[in-house]
């Protein structure tokens, strides 16, 4: 089935905040808070600035490889080969461990970060780039990503441990995941690529493994052939790497500070803040919780535990157990820049609100500050509601009107009628003011009755005219219906399609081409919204 893409500037589909329209429309004010613009000279830069920086590559490879490994898969030999040069970067994205993949957004992530990694190669072939895929597997809001939305129903992971939702989701048992597994299976049915994909879900989702292990295999599953690489920041080596930089933020609180400040900053240019720091922008972490970290009357102590420590103790804790500290939203960027040679940041509007709140946090770190740039956004339209959205007279751009709208505008294409009244009331206010002239001239007083009488006319016309538009809705009722089920289809309960559907119903009609398709049509650096239209 063909596909045909047309793009929608953001500003036309309000779906994006202010502070991050004027940042990807190069709004002059938001220069202090980013490195480089969002283009493909600016990489030039970049690549100096990195090059400058030291990696400890060896260690990421070994790192990456024993993850592979527990995963049941093998690290590719020719990725580990050019992560071990020096002319390597990485063009990233993170996101939650949502079970199945989630909601759509989540692939249209991955094909940006992928997308932009072979079109660097092309524009500076000296280089290697590789993308990659950061599991924020030390989240624990479990009941962000234990759900999926398939055909009008939402499907959870009703999990049994006790720590779901206390610890760091990546650590969950896939075991008590069976029963999901088993009711999506069912709903797939039987057609050629439902037996594939639920071959790729079996094959992710094993009982022995655990939510971040099982979601390394369904990338890999999903994205093979494209080279993109998936690493779980929850790894004590790593953590050792980063160790100095959450010790800083742990003893000095200088983070806290500068974020507040730039957050002060861009509120008095009319921007909103997305994250609030905290003076400490650690978490406590083991498999069965992730607190955060406060200082009370002189000792360190663990949110909602009994565990309290003195700085010595903390100190030697953090020295002998890194693993057991997890950074937050604040500290996560600074640690993937920390560990991966890397030019860019993927994210949506939220993520790039935040980052552009960092950039003096990482001068202070002593650590370049990559480029942020907004992924891919898609509407996936099928042949047959796009058939119709045509014959109603409408173009893509309708697509983001509200439904009222939507019925006012078909009713004026389709209407055998004018129904406004709108040159009537016209007429109307022109008849009374020549009849508030005369009325004047014989007693000035006059003019407020005058005026009462226009108002209370005006809107007779005005329930005159929604009377006959109701009458209208009625003749042609087959067709706003219609509409409105085009409607909550591309926008199921009000949300954006990318937001709210997942993959499979997609994949059960096109298979592993849904994919290709995405990389072959979607361009990292193109900062409109893309609708992609099947064609019979």
């Amino acid at each position: 089935m063909p596909i045909q893409k047309t793009t929608i500037a953001f500003s036309q589909t309000n779906h994006l905040s202010k502070l991050v329209s004027d940042y990807i429309s190069g709004e002059e004010k938001l220069n202090p808070y980013y490195s480089v613009s969002p283009e493909l000279g600016s990489f030039k830069k970049l690549i100096e600035t990195k090059s400058h920086q030291v990696i400890n590559r060896t260690l990421l490879v070994e790192t990456l490889q024993q993850q592979y490994k527990q995963s049941g898969l093998t690290f590719p030999e020719t990725q580990a080969d050019l992560l071990l040069k020096e002319n390597t970067f990485t063009v990233t994205t993170g996101h939650q461990l949502c079970v199945f993949t989630g909601p759509l957004y989540f692939i249209y992530k991955l094909v940006s970060a992928i997308n932009l990694a072979v079109d660097l190669k092309k524009s500076y072939p000296e280089n290697n780039f590789i993308p990659v895929y950061w599991m924020a597997s030390e989240d624990h809001d479990f009941a962000e990503i234990n759900h999926i939305h398939l055909f009008g129903k939402t499907l959870s992971w009703n999990s049994s441990n006790q720590q779901a939702g206390k610890g760091p989701v990546g650590k969950l048992s896939c075991q008590d995941l069976q029963p999901l597994l088993a009711e999506i299976n069912q709903l797939l049915g039987e057609s050629e690529n439902a037996l594939k994909l639920k071959s790729i879900f079996e094959r992710a989702y094993q009982p022995n493994f655990n939510l971040a292990q099982a979601t390394r295999v369904l990338v890999n599953e999903l994205f093979v052939g494209t080279n993109l690489i998936v690493i779980d920041g929850d790894e004590p080596a790593l953590k050792k790497e980063f160790s100095s930089y959450m010790w800083n933020d742990i003893r000095q609180g200088e983070n806290f500070k500068l974020v507040n400040q730039s957050i002060a900053q861009l509120e008095t240019l009319g921007y909103k803040a997305q994250v609030n720091p905290r003076e400490i922008n650690c978490f406590y972490m083991t498999e069965a919780i992730r607190e955060r970290i406060v200082f009370e009357n002189g000792k360190y102590h663990i949110n909602n535990t009994d565990l309290s420590f003195s700085e010595t103790e903390l100190e030697q804790e953090l020295l002998q157990f890194p693993e057991r500290f997890s950074p937050n939203v604040v500290l996560r960027p600074l640690y993937q820049e920390r560990i991966l040679p890397n030019l860019a940041y993927i994210g949506g509007g939220g993520e790039l609100a935040y980052w552009l709140e960092f950039k003096s946090l990482f001068e202070a770190n002593d650590l370049p500050f990559p480029m942020v740039i907004l992924r891919n956004s898609v509407l996936w339209c099928d042949a047959g509601s796009n058939d119709k959205w045509i014959k109603f007279g409408f173009k893509e751009a309708d697509f983001f009107s509200a439904v009222d709208d939507l019925v006012k505008k078909f009713i004026s294409i389709n209407s055998t009628d004018d129904l406004s009244l709108l040159s009537s009331q016209e007429s109307l206010k022109k008849l009374f003011e020549s009849i508030s002239a005369k009325a004047q001239k014989i007693d000035p007083t006059l003019k407020a009755s005058v005026e009462a009488e226009l108002q209370k006319t005006m809107g007779g016309l005005q329930n005159l005219e929604n009377k006959m538009l109701k009458a209208e809705k009625q003749k042609q009722e087959i067709s706003l219906n219609q509409i409105k089920k085009i409607k909550e289809k591309l926008f199921p309960e009000g949300n954006l399609q990318e937001r709210f559907d997942n993959l499979s119903s997609i994949y059960l009609k096109h298979g592993s081409s849904f994919i290709q398709e995405l990389l072959t049509q979607l361009k990292p650096l193109e900062f409109n919204f893309t609708l992609l239209i099947e064609y019979k």
